[in-house]
């Protein structure tokens, strides 16, 4: 293998997966939040920048065909579980959650199946905008968990009827409650809504591979009985 730059960026991006799951073990929260989400979009970057280096520079090899994709899944597959677990196994992230999981580990196998015809199941444009949807999601999510926390911990001591009064204007905001509030809303629903997209997208594309394989998951038909197979 040749250490080209594309290459090394394909492989800093799949060792930067774990790592989005190691903020929360060494950072609390909110910054474990901030720190996972920058991790998370510089690795993202990287998988734009790569591929557009290999092509521009003519560097494109099979080492970084096959890794490119085992990065991009490695990070979102961590950071979705990450998500999951700090919202608490929400259902309306779990829900797509496991749709993009159940997909992405079918169609592995569906290519481990297939071996030498994997080349069948190519990466359509369709595929590469779910992708582009799923990181943005987990990217908005994640600062969706910071605004919450940031949220609940200046409305500590405050009970329902303060902060209520405080997001209508009733009370002046002295600890900036609205615009935490706010950003924690508009984060969630976007993040939610991009979340259902990419799931959407991710069983139409796991279809579409699961139809160019169907041939060749066909048993070929048995012989009558009385009769050979042999000409």
């Amino acid at each position: 293998m040749t250490w080209t730059l594309p290459n090394i960026l394909t492989v800093l991006r799949l060792l930067a997966a774990p790592g989005i799951a190691v903020m929360f073990l060494f950072f609390l929260r909110p910054w474990a939040d901030w720190f996972a989400l920058v991790l998370f979009v510089v690795a993202a970057v990287t998988d734009f920048v790569d591929g557009y280096l290999a092509r521009a520079w003519k560097q494109e090899s099979k080492f970084g065909a096959m890794l490119d994709p085992i990065a991009d899944k490695a990070m979102v597959i961590i950071a979705l579980l990450v998500i999951t677990g700090f919202s608490g196994m929400n259902p309306w992230i779990l829900l797509p959650a496991t749709l993009i999981l159940f997909r992405e580990v079918f169609v592995s196998g569906l290519r481990e199946f297939l071996g030498s015809k994997a080349g069948l199941l190519k990466v359509t444009k369709l595929a590469k905008w779910k992708t582009t949807a799923q990181m943005v999601a987990i990217a908005v999510l994640f600062s969706t968990g910071a605004f919450e926390h940031y949220f609940v911990m200046e409305s500590l001591g405050m009970d329902e009827t303060m902060v209520d009064s405080i997001l209508s204007g009733g009370t002046s905001d002295e600890a900036g409650l609205v615009w935490k509030y706010w950003g924690m809303m508009i984060s969630w629903w976007v993040g939610i809504l991009l979340l259902w997209l990419a799931a959407i997208l991710t069983l139409v594309t796991g279809w579409d591979y699961f139809s160019k394989a169907l041939p060749f998951l066909r048993d070929a038909p048995a012989p009558e009985p009385g009769r050979s197979r042999a000409p």
